[in-house]
């Protein structure tokens, strides 16, 4: 199949980052490839802006725009402004506040903005992960964060402490969002509705490529709905077995060079 054809989205960690978070050459040599042949290369990440941008700025130096937030925004670091957000309503600091109540000493909460990273509640996954991508938080109490521009918060906790906290908000209490889990120590909240399917369709709305044959890769829960609606969906070797199965192909993993394998299938179509 022809690049000039074609539109790739693809998940950061664990699917186009190695684990320890950087691109292999064989994957940016594909990549390079890939657009030189007039391919749309561009990534869906749960991270948002601070997180996101030394990827897709100062290792990809992508060209066109990316979906953030699991996909609550679209965001162009060309034009250093939103092409597009949802965001979550003011039910959100109650979901917070709930469960912090229920669960005290136990979870980290960061409530992600445009270009802001509030973190009420801190424990030592959220540190971690905070220290990791080199992000200082604003440290402000909960009902001190401003209202309006959330287009999502985290949790971050243990495996287990999670386990129970995602079987807490199916409950209708917590009905009215999108719930994610993005990693074993990662459970989000996002705008009803909105997952990185509906960032990849208003991204491909903006730049006017409906016409393109679109791809799409992934490793976790939140990359699934993405793959499952691209017209090719794939997933790295070490993807949850549910994403494998919703996959059309399944290649190496993530340390191997996934990318890569994609691009090289994409050329044999």
């Amino acid at each position: 199949m022809d690049f000039n054809k074609v539109i790739f989205m693809t998940d950061l960690d664990g699917t186009l980052l190695t684990d320890d978070k950087r691109v292999l050459d064989k994957d940016m040599a594909a990549i390079k490839r890939f657009r030189e042949g007039g391919g749309i290369f561009t990534a869906a990440t749960g991270r948002g802006y601070a997180m996101a941008r030394r990827v897709v700025e100062d290792v990809l130096h992508l060209n066109v725009p990316s979906v953030l937030f699991n996909g609550a925004g679209v965001y162009d670091f060309k034009q250093s402004k939103f092409l597009w957000q949802c965001e979550i309503g003011d039910q959100a600091r109650e979901y917070i506040r709930k469960l912090n109540a229920m669960f005290p000493e136990k979870l980290g909460f960061e409530v992600l903005c445009e270009q802001t990273v509030y973190v009420p509640f801190l424990n030592e996954t959220e540190q971690a992960h905070l220290d990791m991508e080199s992000v200082i938080p604003d440290r402000r109490a909960l009902d001190e964060i401003p209202s309006g521009g959330w287009l999502k918060f985290v949790i971050a906790a243990e495996p287990e402490n999670l386990d129970k906290v995602q079987k807490t908000v199916q409950s209708t209490e917590f009905a009215d969002a999108q719930w994610v889990r993005s990693a074993p120590i990662f459970f989000e909240c996002l705008p009803k509705g909105v997952d990185k399917s509906r960032g990849f369709a208003e991204l491909i709305k903006i730049l006017g490529a409906e016409d393109r044959f679109s791809v799409a890769a992934g490793d976790y829960m939140n990359d699934k709905a993405m793959i499952e609606k691209a017209d090719l969906g794939a997933a790295p070797a070490n993807a949850l077995e549910t994403v494998k199965n919703a996959a059309d192909l399944v290649v190496c993993d993530n340390n191997s060079g996934a990318i890569s394998e994609i691009i090289e299938h994409i050329e044999k179509l």
